[in-house]
């Protein structure tokens, strides 16, 4: 059944970005949730550069803003396939607060007016969920590429 949930989360957020409902992404996080981009590299080194470090739901509505009111970028299309989650700790959840940690693996399609479809960005999302009165909420997600490298800049999340 928690499995089910994080699944359906993940679906929502995908559909989210993919329809370009960029509003809606910091809804997906807790006020203090932490989003990050990071190389799979730096990440099995332990070192803390990644190309994106947001650091509260405050964080990732000025970058919605950015994107939507001030980055400018020839346009392109989005889509994210997110594979089934795996639970990775035991799940307590008797009561609020409790941590569900997840991984998933994901690939992210991009896909330019008149263009071919390109591979973006594939690895894994590394997830702490909360559950809240408003449902589960991403406490943090770590977007562990693989590749060294990232086509153009990265723009759009993740």
């Amino acid at each position: 059944m928690l499995r089910l949930q994080v699944d359906a989360l993940n679906a929502a957020y995908a559909a989210a970005l993919d329809e370009r409902r960029f509003d809606d992404w910091p809804e997906f996080f807790t006020d203090d949730a932490l989003y990050q981009v990071q190389a799979r590299e730096n990440f099995d080194r332990g070192l803390p550069l990644s190309l994106m470090a947001l650091e509260s739901k405050a964080m990732m509505k000025d970058r919605v803003y950015g994107i939507t009111q001030t980055i400018y970028h020839a346009p392109y299309y989005t889509r994210h396939v997110i594979g089934p989650a795996q639970l990775l700790a035991p799940q307590l959840l008797s009561h609020e607060g409790d941590r569900i940690r997840a991984q998933a693996n994901y690939a992210v399609f991009r896909t330019r007016p008149g263009d071919a479809t390109q591979v973006y960005n594939v690895g894994r999302y590394i997830d702490e969920f909360v559950q809240t009165p408003a449902g589960l909420k991403l406490a943090s997600r770590r977007c562990i590429y693989d590749s060294e490298m990232v086509l153009n800049s990265l723009i759009y999340p993740i």
